[in-house]
């Protein structure tokens, strides 16, 4: 699998989302995608209990921990590489998380607009 270039959202460099908790569809702690990445895992997303007690109730649980995929379950403000089209079904329902445009992949795009992406933006 080859890596799309890495650029963000702002047509800069991709930044890291996370590394604690390891994040991004390479597991390399970036926002990267490639054409195998059908869920398109590109939004740089920071955790809010609310998001994520809402990602539960649609059916994708972030919180419990999955060790026997390395995965130790996310928290409020942890950075997680999160599908767009999750990001852009959690604002139309109003309770999409913050997002971090420097670390979230211009890929984004294709799904969210940069509008909406900026609403949520962190600074940083």
């Amino acid at each position: 699998m080859e890596k799309d270039p890495s650029f963000n959202v702002l047509g800069s460099s991709l930044q890291t989302c996370s590394t604690a908790p390891m994040t991004g569809f390479f597991r390399n702690g970036a926002c990267d995608t490639c054409a195998a990445d059908q869920g398109s895992h590109t939004v740089c997303a920071v955790m809010t209990a609310e998001f994520l007690a809402y990602s539960k109730y649609v059916g994708n649980d972030l919180t419990t921990p999955r060790p026997e995929f390395g995965f130790a379950g996310l928290n409020p403000g942890d950075g997680w590489c999160l599908c767009a089209s999750r990001f852009l079904q959690a604002h139309d329902e109003g309770c999409a998380p913050q997002v971090n445009l420097y670390a979230t992949h211009v890929r984004a795009l294709e799904i969210v607009p940069i509008d909406v992406l900026r609403r949520y933006a962190v600074s940083l």
